[in-house]
C-alpha cells in the first residue's frame, strides 16, 4: 500500500514540477513584456520603403461559403500599389464556395489586382500542401497569408512590409483581434486566453530574441525565407509552428507587431472549439517531436533554448494538469493515512505560486485593454477563474491529442468551421459544416465532473480543504465542457 502511495506522490510531484516550471517561464515572459513596453523600439513606426515590393497574398480556402466573400472584399480594399499585388485564392472546396468565389471575382475585374483562383486536383497536404502549391506560382517577394475567417484592414501591407528592415528578417506577424468576442461566454474566454498569447507571450519572446511562431495567418513571410527553410511541410498539424522553427534554426529573424491588429472570428460551438484545440495541441506535440533535439543541439543561447523547450512542450501542460487532477482525490486519503509525510504534502504549495505567476501573466494582457488597474482586477478575477476552469475541463480532450502527437499517430487536418457569426442575434445551428461534439470522450468528461464532485465531498469528510478550490474548478470545468458538448450537438 505504501509503495502505491509513494508512486502516486512521485508522479504527482513530477507533474507539479512541470506546471511550476511552465508558470515560471510565463512569469519571465511577463517581466520581459513589461521591460520591452518601456522601450520606444516596441512602438516605433517603420518608415515606408523607397520602393514598395511585389506581394503575393495567399488565401487557403476549404468550404468557406459563409466568410469567403467577406475575405475577398477585405483583400480587394488593400491600400497598396495594385500592379504589385498578386492574390492567390487556394481553393480546395468541395461545395458551393467555388461558385461564390467565381461570382465575386467578376466584381473585381478591372480593379488592377491580379486575382488567381487556383484549384488543385487533389487536396494533398491539406493547408500546407495548398500553400506550397501556391508558392511555386507566387510572383511576389513577400507572401501574406490569411485564413478565411480573418478581415485584414486596408493598411495591413503598408504597416507590415516596412517592418522588413533587414534582409535577415523572414517573418512579420501581427496581433489577432476578435470580431465576435462578446457573442457568448465561450468566445469571451477564448479571447481572454488568445489575448495573453498575442500580447504578453509573443511580445516577451520577440523582445528577448527567443523563438516565436508565425500563427498560421495574419502575417507576412519573405519568400526566400520559406524556401530556405524547406518550404511548407504537412507532417504536422501545425505547419506554421513547424516552419517557424525550421526558419529560426537557420537564423532567420522574426518580428512581432503587437500594435497591428487583424480581427478574426472565434469558434462559437464546442465541437468547433474542440476541433481547433485538438489540432493546436497535437500539432505542437508533433512539432516538439520533430524539432526538440535540433533546438537543444543548436548554438542558440541557453535562455533561448529553455524558452524554446517550454514553447514546444507547452501543450504537455494539459497532460500534467489532467494527471495532477486525477491523483488529487486519492491524495486526500493518502494524506490522512500517512500523517508522518505531512511535510511532503506542503510541496503542493507550488500550485499557489504557479497560480500567482499565471495570474500576473493574464492580468497583464487584460490591463493593456483597460489601462486601469482597479477596473482590470474586477474584470480579471471572474474571467481568469472561468478560463482556468474551462481549460481544466478541456484537459482530457487535449491530453489525448498531445499523446497522439508524441507517439507519432497521424490524423487528418480538420479545419475549424466559420459561420460569419458577429452579432449576438447570429445563429450557427442550422448552417453547414456542423461538427458534433458528443462521443465517448464527452461521456468521460461528464464522469470526471462527478469524480471531482466526490473529491469535494471527501474534503468535508476528511476535514482537509487544501485542494477544495482545485476540485471545485475541476468539477465546474468538466461539467461545463460536458454540458456545452451536449447542448451544441443539437441543431
Amino acid at each position: 500500500m505504501h509503495l502505491l502511495s509513494g508512486l502516486v506522490l512521485v508522479i504527482y510531484g513530477i507533474c507539479l514540477a512541470f506546471i511550476f516550471g511552465y508558470s515560471l517561464v510565463q512569469l519571465h515572459l511577463t517581466i520581459l513584456y513589461w521591460l520591452c513596453k518601456r522601450s520606444a523600439q516596441r512602438i516605433k513606426a517603420y518608415p515606408a520603403p523607397d520602393v514598395w515590393p511585389a506581394v503575393t497574398v495567399q488565401l487557403p480556402v476549404y468550404n468557406e461559403r459563409y466568410v469567403v466573400e467577406r475575405l475577398l472584399d477585405a483583400i480587394a480594399a488593400f491600400d497598396y500599389p495594385r500592379h504589385l499585388l498578386q492574390v492567390q485564392i487556394l481553393d480546395d472546396s468541395t461545395d458551393d464556395t467555388t461558385e461564390l468565389i467565381q461570382t465575386r471575382l467578376k466584381t473585381y475585374e478591372g480593379s488592377g489586382i491580379d486575382f488567381q483562383h487556383i484549384r488543385r486536383e487533389r487536396r494533398s497536404g491539406f493547408k500546407a500542401g495548398a500553400l506550397q502549391y501556391g508558392l511555386a506560382r507566387a510572383t511576389g517577394d513577400f507572401i501574406a497569408i490569411f485564413d478565411a475567417d480573418f478581415v485584414p484592414g486596408p493598411d495591413f501591407l503598408k504597416r507590415t512590409i516596412p517592418a522588413f528592415t533587414s534582409t535577415k528578417i523572414g517573418v512579420v506577424q501581427t496581433h489577432w483581434g476578435h470580431l465576435n468576442q462578446n457573442y457568448s461566454l465561450l468566445t469571451r474566454l477564448q479571447a481572454f486566453g488568445l489575448d495573453a498569447h498575442f500580447t504578453v507571450e509573443q511580445s516577451g519572446r520577440n523582445s528577448a530574441g527567443h523563438f516565436i511562431n508565425f500563427n498560421g495567418t495574419a502575417g507576412v513571410w519573405r519568400k526566400t525565407c520559406i524556401t530556405d527553410a524547406g518550404g511548407w511541410q504537412a507532417d504536422t498539424l501545425t505547419e506554421d509552428l513547424d516552419l517557424s522553427y525550421r526558419a529560426q534554426l537557420k537564423n532567420w529573424q522574426f518580428v512581432y507587431l503587437e500594435q497591428v491588429e487583424t480581427p478574426s472570428e472565434l469558434p462559437v460551438a464546442m465541437g468547433a472549439l474542440k476541433s481547433q484545440q485538438f489540432r493546436w495541441a497535437k500539432g505542437a506535440a508533433e512539432t516538439a517531436r520533430k524539432h526538440l533535439r535540433q533546438v537543444w543541439k543548436s548554438d542558440k543561447p541557453a535562455g533561448t533554448k529553455a524558452h524554446a523547450v517550454f514553447h514546444l512542450l507547452n501543450s504537455g501542460i494539459f497532460i500534467c494538469v489532467l494527471v495532477t487532477a486525477l491523483l488529487s482525490v486519492p491524495l486526500l486519503y493518502i494524506k490522512a493515512e500517512l500523517p508522518d509525510l505531512q511535510f511532503l504534502f506542503k510541496i503542493g504549495a507550488v500550485l499557489l505560486i504557479s497560480l500567482l505567476s499565471l495570474s500576473f501573466f493574464y492580468w497583464t494582457a487584460l490591463y493593456q485593454k483597460t489601462h486601469d488597474a482597479s477596473k482590470t482586477t474586477w474584470q480579471f478575477i471572474p474571467l481568469f477563474l472561468l478560463f482556468l476552469s474551462m481549460s481544466m475541463g478541456l484537459s482530457l480532450h487535449n491530453s489525448l491529442a498531445v499523446l497522439e502527437g508524441y507517439i507519432g499517430k497521424k490524423s487528418p487536418f480538420i479545419r475549424t468551421p466559420k459561420y460569419n457569426i458577429v452579432q449576438a442575434a447570429d445563429s450557427w445551428r442550422k448552417q453547414a459544416y456542423f461538427l458534433k461534439s458528443i462521443n465517448l470522450l464527452t461521456i468521460l468528461e461528464g464522469i470526471l465532473a462527478v469524480y471531482f464532485l466526490f473529491g469535494i465531498v471527501a474534503a468535508f469528510e476528511l476535514h482537509d480543504f487544501g485542494l477544495l478550490p482545485f476540485h471545485v474548478l475541476l468539477m465546474l470545468g468538466f461539467g461545463s465542457v460536458f454540458l456545452y458538448s451536449v447542448l451544441h450537438s443539437r441543431r
